[in-house]
């Protein structure tokens, strides 16, 4: 089995069924069916795709992501989603590191043509409005592609790249098809199930749960043009009778501001791609009568980890259960396992764990251990299973020999009124080692003050873990996912 032959198996059995809503555009499985097989046929012939080439797939959300996915699949071809936020000489990295000669991409990139192919003079462009400009198929005419299997490599994900040069995470068939039905059976996933897709459909989270999952369960897409306002947004959802979720923190901190309208269709909200913090989950959960699921996962993982249970008990804080047929263990620095409430190295091994890095191999070895995917994420364990994540290895400071763990600091600052969002960095200092900085972004209408956020955090934690100074902005820089861009920080700290 491969993800080509699993989708276009679905979609033979729901040819007449919509798959993707569009805005007042709807899109039917039979006929993303036909333009993926189309698609494929002209790579095939036209650009002479070989098994195994890469091929880039730089596209802003649209329904055309989704047949040139399959597309690039049934041709025996890897996919690399490029982050459509990136900047040319970023995209001209992933380019040669992955060796891609040919990419799919939109108008709306047309500007950065020529400086990737004055990098790469052997790169090409296919422009995805040819889609609907592509001769159909004749009836009963068989395209012969190379057969793939689930050990097969099919997507490269590049990491975010926040602490260096991104690495291009390799996923295999088996390897998201396993993360497909793990993520299936959590959320009871059905054919009734209409997913409001809202982040990019590059990113492995959305990749997995807001592309794929529903189109092998035979589901359907809401696909969101825009985020603003976020009425709009709630709009569409109701128009069109989405019922699942998948967001970022911030989202659902606006989805709960702007209070639930009537005939609300949802059932579930899933919340990824960063870490939730308690705070917005409190608010949510006081103003919204549908359940904020949280979950955890990463890149190597394809890329859901845990999550909590759909029916609950919910722990505030916590990333939930490993989902099915994943293991989920806290080790030390040794590899030895960690009893219940110890803290160290959160650990995964399970189907859905990366072939590697690619080109990589030094980089493979630190990330695994005897099996086991070292995930960089601090956490524990409680005495129900459920995990927590307390920090990035990475981001822990040591003050006076100390162990500080940001996201701890972090928590308290987003309980102070007024405050939007917070971010805590570590500076070096000469006497005690390192020294927490806050950043924080203050609601519209917010006016803070340092002393009084200090003080506030004073009173709740431990004097070593207070910051030295707090930095007010008027917004965090994130990545293209939601995720506070530390590095970033950490230049504009120095």
């Amino acid at each position: 089995m491969n993800l080509a032959a699993a989708f276009a198996t679905n979609a033979e059995i729901n040819r007449s069924k919509i798959a993707v809503y569009w805005g007042e555009q709807e899109c039917s499985y039979g006929a993303l069916l036909a333009q993926s097989r189309q698609l494929a046929a002209h790579l095939h012939q036209a650009f002479q795709i070989k098994p195994g080439e890469r091929v880039g797939l730089w596209l802003k959300n649209c329904p055309e992501f989704i047949p040139a996915l399959f597309a690039v699949l049934q041709a025996g071809a890897v996919v690399v989603p490029i982050n459509n936020f990136l900047k040319p000489e970023e995209v001209g990295h992933i380019l040669a590191d992955a060796g891609i000669d040919l990419i799919i991409t939109d108008a709306t990139m047309a500007e950065a043509a020529p400086r990737l192919a004055a990098a790469r003079p052997q790169l090409r462009f296919w422009p995805v409005e040819e889609l609907a400009r592509l001769p159909s198929l004749s009836p009963g005419r068989s395209q012969r592609f190379p057969e793939r299997g689930e050990s097969d490599l099919a997507v490269i994900i590049y990491t975010s790249g926040t602490t260096g040069q991104p690495k291009g995470a390799m996923l295999s068939h088996g390897n998201l098809l396993a993360n497909v039905e793990s993520c299936r059976q959590v959320l009871a996933a059905a054919a009734a199930d209409r997913f409001a897709v809202l982040l990019p459909m590059f990113h492995s989270f959305m990749l997995c749960v807001g592309v794929l999952l529903p189109l092998l369960v035979g589901g359907s897409l809401v696909l969101i043009k825009t985020l603003h306002p976020p009425k709009q947004v709630l709009h569409e959802i109701v128009q069109r009778q989405a019922t699942i979720l998948p967001a970022i923190p911030q989202f659902f901190r606006a989805l709960a501001a702007n209070g639930m309208p009537e005939n609300f269709p949802l059932r579930a909200c899933i919340s990824g791609g960063a870490p939730l913090p308690v705070e917005i989950l409190r608010e949510f959960n006081a103003r919204m009568p549908i359940p904020l699921i949280e979950g955890y996962g990463l890149s190597e993982a394809s890329p859901v980890v845990s999550m909590n249970p759909l029916a609950g008990p919910w722990k505030t804080g916590s990333i939930g259960l490993p989902i099915p047929g994943v293991e989920v263990t806290v080790q030390d620095e040794s590899g030895n396992l960690l009893p219940t409430c110890q803290t160290g190295e959160v650990c995964v091994r399970g189907p859905n764990v990366m072939l590697g890095y690619w080109n990589q191999p030094e980089e493979t070895a630190r990330a695994m251990r005897r099996g086991w995917l070292l995930t960089g994420d601090i956490g524990h364990r409680d005495a129900d299973g459920y995990f927590y994540i307390t920090d990035r290895k990475k981001d822990m400071l040591l003050v006076n020999g100390m162990n500080v763990y940001p996201r701890e600091i972090e928590e308290i600052l987003y309980q102070f009124p007024g405050v939007k969002e917070a971010a805590v960095i570590g500076v070096a200092d000469r006497r005690k080692g390192e020294q927490p900085v806050a950043f924080v972004a203050a609601d519209e209408a917010a006016q803070l003050e340092e002393k009084a956020l200090l003080r506030f955090v004073r009173e709740k934690l431990a004097d070593y873990k207070v910051p030295r100074r707090v930095v007010f902005m008027a917004a965090l820089p994130r990545n293209a996912t939601g995720k506070i861009l530390k590095t970033t920080l950490r230049q504009q700290a120095l």
